[in-house]
């Protein structure tokens, strides 16, 4: 009998929670740390299918406490051991791009280990966005910039 007492106190601890026992959770949305990393999930375009499979994550945020700068970072998997991959954030969608978004020599490339991940971090010295469309890029090599091994377009904060 302890265990269906245990689980209704649970029940009965979420519920007080949930209505109005605890404090509601209340988001500043002036505060820079709070909602307000624009976030992207990269695959590789179509047109690559079966000759490369390369998944990864990105994002934008404000830097710490500079709300003239801003970090970006993207992190790959699936890629080929010892690659060299150039990576930049673009205005506009994957497919679609408009020029990327602070100066390119910010983005140091993703080397790629021997267990086929790689990640890297750049300092924007721009703003963060507050509106608009852009999307994180992979491309295939310095020598390569015009195919791009993965893409993720950058879903906005939630405010």
């Amino acid at each position: 009998m302890a265990p269906a007492s245990t689980a209704g106190l649970v029940v009965c601890t979420l519920g007080l929670l949930a209505c109005g026992g605890g404090r509601a959770v209340e988001i500043n949305p002036r505060n820079p740390g709070v909602a307000s990393r624009w976030n992207a999930t990269l695959a590789t375009p179509a047109q690559l299918a079966g000759a490369s499979q390369v998944r990864g994550t990105g994002w934008i945020e404000q830097s710490d406490d500079d709300s003239t700068e801003s970090r970006a970072s993207v992190s790959i998997e699936n890629a080929v051991p010892g690659g060299k991959h150039p990576w930049h954030i673009h205005l506009g969608q994957c497919g679609a791009d408009r020029g990327i978004l602070g100066p390119p020599d910010a983005y140091e490339p993703l080397e790629v280990g021997g267990n086929g991940r790689a990640e890297s971090t750049a300092e924007i010295p721009l703003p963060l966005p507050t509106a608009g469309q852009y999307y994180v890029n992979v491309h295939a090599s310095a020598n390569n910039m015009g195919t791009t091994i993965a893409c993720g377009n950058l879903a906005p904060p939630s405010r």
